[in-house]
């Protein structure tokens, strides 16, 4: 009977090649930072392969045409997609899959998913004889680069101990929150109230705006009150000069919104005001505001700016 995964565990940690699917923005940056560390970064992946193509000279590491020469390459795969479909076909699409000859191979999923989709996906690396563990992100690009990402982990806590090492290089904080799907689940929730809080503080400011208030001062009051957030600190200046250069999309705000509002009704349970920023949200992807980032929602508050 297979006793499980044992490839991984018998490689120092240092000695352990690494690879990455999905070479945007944060997988790009995690990936240079795992080099810069003095881990054999071996191969990169992505659909859009000029982009990768371009990393993998960067590095001096392979960029594979398959995804199953990406599983060959590597002990410790990285997945950093775009959705539950861009998941699922990474594990599960038939005729080419990282699971393909993966016994032994460790599958760490950084994407902001569903729940199930995680489950699944660690349910088929099982099968196939590999590991999985998610490693949900709560931070920027810059902190990718910097091995300072927030990291909530979930799936095996013995297997996560285990990578811990690599794990510490690329964050600044971590939390092992559960079993598989949990940390998707708390995700969720931060990546919920955050844009709550986004979509409110955009309602505040273009009412004070509609009413002539200086907004320097209210945002100075706010900062001394209850209406006091991580997002006044980051995107009031920004919704106020309209400068939404993309940090975290529009898009992405409404995908992870829409998966907290699908968890609530597996739960039955309603959630009026993420029903009303999840709205919000989608309807900027609807005017081809998707691209800005999530402050671009006050574009939507601001009198005189999109209706």
């Amino acid at each position: 009977m297979y006793a499980g995964p044992t490839l991984f565990y018998l490689i120092p940690h240092m000695n352990q090649k690494v690879a990455f699917v999905g070479t945007g923005r944060m997988g790009a940056n995690m990936a240079r930072r795992l080099k810069d560390c003095g881990y054999a970064v071996t191969a990169v992946y992505d659909v859009n392969r000029p982009l990768a193509e371009a990393l993998a000279a960067e590095l001096g590491c392979a960029a594979p045409e398959s995804l199953a020469g990406v599983t060959a390459a590597a002990d410790v795969i990285f997945t950093v997609v775009t959705n539950d479909a861009a998941m699922r076909g990474i594990f599960l699409a038939e005729g080419d899959n990282l699971l393909m000859n993966a016994q032994g191979r460790l599958f760490i999923n950084c994407a902001t998913l569903s729940p199930a989709m995680h489950r699944e996906a660690y349910a088929a690396a099982s099968a196939a004889g590999a590991d999985c563990l998610e490693a949900a992100m709560a931070s920027s690009i810059s902190h990718a680069r910097e091995g300072k990402l927030y990291l909530m982990l979930a799936g095996d806590e013995a297997v996560y101990q285990k990578v811990l090492p690599m794990i510490e290089q690329m964050s600044v904080n971590r939390r092992f929150v559960g079993p598989a799907g949990s940390a998707a689940e708390v995700k969720a929730l931060v990546n919920m109230v955050m844009n709550i809080n986004t979509a409110g503080l955009a309602e505040g400011l273009g009412l004070a705006a509609a009413l002539g208030h200086d907004l320097n001062m209210i945002r100075e009051i706010f900062s001394q009150t209850g209406a006091n957030s991580r997002v006044l600190e980051t995107d009031a200046g920004d919704m106020c000069a309209r400068e939404h250069d993309c940090w975290f999309s529009a898009e992405h705000a409404a995908k992870d919104s829409g998966i907290a509002q699908g968890i609530a009704r597996t739960v039955g349970l309603a959630l009026p005001v993420n029903d009303a920023t999840t709205a919000q949200y989608e309807k900027m992807v609807t005017l081809g505001l998707g691209g800005l980032d999530k402050s671009g929602i006050a574009e939507l508050t601001f009198k005189g700016r999109h209706a």
